[in-house]
């Protein structure tokens, strides 16, 4: 059986991880994401319109990650997490985190290396 304390410590522990480790890997998708806005807003030829659209779509983007993506993607972060851990134990936990940040880390990679346009869909280029 778990004691007060263990029970303390795991979700310590959840808390800390979610805040450092989950957090900023959301913040830096919705960087992505800025970034494809800027992108995207190339096809706007005048320069007020372009950056009147680029605001708008920011602070739609913004809203729309704070108060639906930003929830639902740490509840499926969660919900892995547990699955993973379950799974495989400590081994699992290791590996999914692993592979979250592997993921973040090849996305900024290959805007960093080839430009915005290598990471949106064929469809979606300027």
């Amino acid at each position: 059986m778990f004691n007060r304390h263990d029970l303390l410590m795991a979700i310590n522990k959840n808390k800390v991880v979610q805040n450092f480790y989950v957090l900023p890997c959301c913040l830096l998708l919705l960087n992505l994401v800025n970034s494809v806005v800027s992108y995207k807003s190339g096809i706007i030829d005048d320069p007020f319109l372009r950056t009147t659209a680029v605001i708008l779509f920011v602070l739609f983007g913004s809203s729309i990650t704070a108060f639906v993506v930003a929830p639902a993607l740490t509840t499926v972060v969660r919900l892995l997490h547990q699955s993973s851990r379950r799974g495989a134990g400590e081994l699992g936990e290791i590996l999914f985190f692993l592979v979250l940040g592997g993921a973040v880390f090849w996305l900024y990679y290959r805007m960093c290396l080839y430009g915005t346009a290598s990471i949106v869909p064929p469809t979606w280029r300027n």
